[in-house]
């Protein structure tokens, strides 16, 4: 038996009535959290180069990937079989170019061929519109990169970068206004096509938004936590320094991250 049948058996074997009361607990919608968290753990990992916990996390992915194949070969839905020869054959399908007759020349010709033949699939059902699809539970900033990218490959796009560049000014403005006006509805309404349009932005300029908040939501951190500790060997509370004193914290915690 190889380390996956093992898996899946063990899985068997917690989902049973001789296993474990939280596991038998389990369904689609309570996994969902943890399906959640482990991706992002697995993204972190990634992120920060380390291998081990990387091997770890992709295991916990796995788990949760096995649990809900168990839950749904209870149900006499599908099994981990399933799941497996569906996804064989979807990559053989999608890569005419490696399993087939067909000749790309770059990645981007493999991408276009990629997304044509998601339209034919069977298992996709019939799309009313290009942006079917896009699930609705990505995060906000990578779903909006989604939706743009699909409305672009029918055309619905900028000839340039200078079309981002100016909406994003537009949108600026249009925030200014609302927020002099004291409108509250519109202030959030402005602020969410301010947002989409630096996504727009980022895609224009190759990088995904949503990866490039993440890396400066670390940024803050590591930052603020110098800040913290700079202050604590100080003998102060952040509570109790001024603007002018946290500044200059600031500004010598980002020089010492630039080292």
């Amino acid at each position: 038996m190889n380390e996956f049948d093992r898996l899946v058996e063990v899985v068997a074997t917690l989902r049973s009535p001789e296993g474990c009361p939280w596991d038998r607990e389990q369904n689609y919608a309570s996994l969902r959290h943890c399906l959640l968290e482990e991706v992002y753990e697995v993204l972190e990992a990634a992120d920060v180069g380390a291998d081990e916990k990387l091997c770890a996390e992709l295991g916990d992915v796995l788990l949760i990937v096995v649990m809900y194949a168990q839950i749904a070969a209870e149900q006499n839905s599908f099994t981990i079989g399933d799941v497996i020869a569906r996804i064989i054959d979807k990559l053989i399908y999608r890569h005419p170019h490696v399993f087939g007759d067909v000749e790309v020349t770059d990645s981007d010709e493999v991408v276009r061929n990629w997304e044509q033949l998601k339209q034919h699939e069977a298992d996709t059902g019939p799309r009313q519109s290009v942006l079917d699809g896009i699930p609705q539970a990505l995060p906000a900033l990578q779903r909006a990169q989604e939706l743009q990218k699909e409305a672009a490959r029918v055309g619905f796009d900028w000839d340039s970068i200078a079309g981002p560049w100016q909406k994003l000014a537009e949108e600026i403005q249009e925030l200014q206004e609302a927020a002099d006006s004291g409108a509250g509805k519109a202030v959030t309404h402005e602020l969410g096509d301010l947002l989409f349009a630096i996504v727009n932005l980022a895609r224009f300029l190759g990088v995904y938004a949503e990866d490039v908040l993440r890396t400066a939501n670390k940024r803050f951190e590591q930052r603020f936590r110098q800040v913290e500790r700079q202050a604590a060997a100080r003998g102060c509370q952040l509570s109790e320094m001024t603007l002018e004193e946290l500044d200059e914290l600031w500004e010598q915690a980002k020089a010492r991250q630039k080292r």
